[in-house]
C-alpha cells in the first residue's frame, strides 16, 4: 500500500506542517482536529491553548509550525491564515502482551496517528463580505415576516 502515488500539490498560498509518530488514537485525535477545521489561525491556538484534552498541545505544536512554514517559506500574511484543512492518518500499532488469568495472554495495542495540517491565506474582504451577508440575512428575513 504505502503512499498514494500523487502527493497533493500546495497551492502559492497555502503551507504545510506534518507530525509524523504521535502516540495516540487517530480517532481521539481527530477529535482536535474537529476543533480547528475552517478556523482562523488566531482562533484556532487559542482553542487549542485552553483545551483540555492531553493532544492538544501536540496539534498546537503543528499549527504553530504550518504558520511558521507560510511566514518564512512562502512569504504569506500570518494574520490572513486560516487553518484550511487538518487530517489525521493511522500510523504503526505498537503491540504489547497482557498476561490474563489461567496461562492466557491478551495483546494491548497502542496506535500512532499522523496528524497534516495546511494554513491558506485568504483576504480580509471576503471573510467580511461574509459576516455581514450572515447577519443581514436574518433581519432582512425577520422584516418579511412582520
Amino acid at each position: 500500500m504505502g503512499k498514494p502515488s500523487h502527493q497533493r500539490r500546495l497551492a502559492d498560498t497555502e503551507a504545510q506542517a506534518v507530525v509524523k509518530s504521535l502516540r495516540i488514537s487517530p480517532q481521539k485525535l481527530n477529535l482536535v482536529a474537529g476543533l480547528i477545521r475552517g478556523k482562523k489561525v488566531d482562533q484556532a491556538l487559542a482553542e487549542l491553548e485552553f483545551s483540555e484534552k492531553r493532544i492538544a498541545g501536540d496539534v498546537r505544536k503543528c499549527v504553530m509550525s504550518a504558520v511558521a512554514n507560510a511566514e518564512n517559506n512562502h512569504a504569506l500574511d500570518v494574520n490572513d491564515l486560516i487553518v484550511a484543512e487538518a487530517y489525521v492518518g493511522k500510523n504503526l500499532v505498537m503491540k504489547r502482551f497482557h498476561a490474563r488469568g489461567r496461562g492466557r495472554g491478551a495483546a494491548i495495542l497502542k496506535p500512532f496517528s499522523q496528524l497534516t495540517v495546511v494554513v491558506r491565506q485568504v483576504e480580509e474582504e471576503k471573510t467580511e463580505k461574509k459576516k455581514a451577508a450572515k447577519k443581514s440575512a436574518p433581519k432582512a428575513a425577520a422584516k418579511e415576516a412582520k
